[in-house]
């Protein structure tokens, strides 16, 4: 129960708890030299600019607005954004995403687009931070969005407070924030917002899943809950991690077939747990990829490769050759070598 004096857990955020989530970041011993702050208009990235203004920051702010062209009122929202800018005395930019938009995974494209065009704008007026809005109510989605998509515990672990984002630092100071408390907070303080129909759009995964968090919450499943589940994966990936690039360290080998190809110690790699083997050849796969993450493509299918069939080989001493996400993981001789799969082979013609 919250103290008499203390935050109320459905209110509006007041001036000196706003300002406590942004300080890190914006604040006057913040250590960055100016933040872009992504604001669209709904509550959350409304509520994010309020604060912002509110809170004295000590770097230079720049309100960015990105104009998806996906709704006719798109602009409208876009120019009522730069409105309220003005008001609170912060600089605003609106910048749109032209050029063909795909009929297929239209929200991943948008989002992609929306992050660079950020970080574009970023570099351009000196700012190495980008923040966002996202809610605890965002990570809840996540993560069972990704339950969904049958993810690990990297996976799993959700949207982390911050991440590299091309060059510079993404943010995310409201992720343990409700957002019916910064919906409250828009409406305490007179911030206009709209609210976005995809939000609610049948067709997209995450809008079908909203819908579900009420009856879960009703067993138990809140967004809290969820969160915090999120943030021990998160926690205890970490771990796994460091223990993983700990041990590819020590198990790579000199490759006597020249580059391209990576060569661990099968008899070392046997030897470790298979939580982590799996990550010390995720990382490899990523490596050899020249991927900016470790994060495996098709979990499911390494996970049933390396567990099921490599691992086991190099126990027994044996031999195998799998295929997984364009590489050829060859276990034999004591050495588990990493390299591009081979091209197939052409069917040979028919005689006539």
């Amino acid at each position: 129960m919250s103290r008499p004096d203390g935050p109320s857990p459905d209110g509006p955020l007041g001036p000196a708890e706003g300002a406590g989530l942004l300080a890190p970041w914006i604040g006057g011993h913040a250590a960055f030299r100016g933040a872009v702050l992504a604001v669209s208009g709904g509550p959350d990235s409304t509520a994010l600019m309020g604060c912002a203004a509110l809170g004295q920051a000590g770097i230079p702010l720049v309100v960015a607005t990105v104009d998806h062209g996906l709704r006719p009122g798109s602009a409208a929202e876009a120019a009522g954004v730069a409105v309220l800018a003005a008001r609170l005395g912060l600089a605003h930019r609106t910048l749109a995403w032209v050029g063909p938009k795909p009929a297929a995974r239209l929200q991943e494209a948008a989002r992609a687009a929306r992050y660079r065009l950020l970080a574009d704008l970023a570099r351009e007026v000196g700012a190495d931070l980008v923040l966002t809005a996202h809610t605890l109510d965002d990570q809840a989605e996540t993560v069972l969005m990704r339950l969904c998509a049958g993810s690990g515990p990297a996976g799993l672990s959700g949207m982390a407070p911050t991440r590299a984002l091309d060059g510079l630092t993404l943010g995310r100071p409201f992720l343990s924030v409700p957002k019916s408390r910064l919906v409250a907070t828009c409406e305490a303080r007179g911030w206009s917002f709209v609210r976005d129909p995809s939000n609610t759009d049948p067709r997209f995964g995450r809008a079908r899943l909203r819908r579900l968090l009420p009856l879960l919450a009703e067993e138990g499943l809140t967004a809290g809950r969820l969160a915090r589940l999120a943030g021990r994966l998160r926690r205890d990936e970490a771990a796994l991690s460091e223990a993983a690039e700990t041990a590819l360290r020590a198990l790579c080998r000199p490759d006597p077939g020249g580059e391209g190809r990576l060569v661990l110690d099968g008899r070392g790699l046997a030897a470790l747990p298979d939580a982590v083997a799996l990550r010390v050849v995720a990382l490899a796969a990523a490596g050899l990829q020249g991927e900016a993450t470790a994060y495996p493509p098709r979990l499911e299918r390494l996970e049933r490769i390396l567990l099921g069939q490599v691992l086991p080989a190099l126990r027994e001493g044996g031999t195998c050759r799998r295929t997984v996400a364009g590489l050829l993981l060859a276990a034999g001789g004591g050495r588990l070598t990493l390299g591009p799969e081979p091209p197939r082979r052409s069917p040979k013609p028919r005689p006539a």
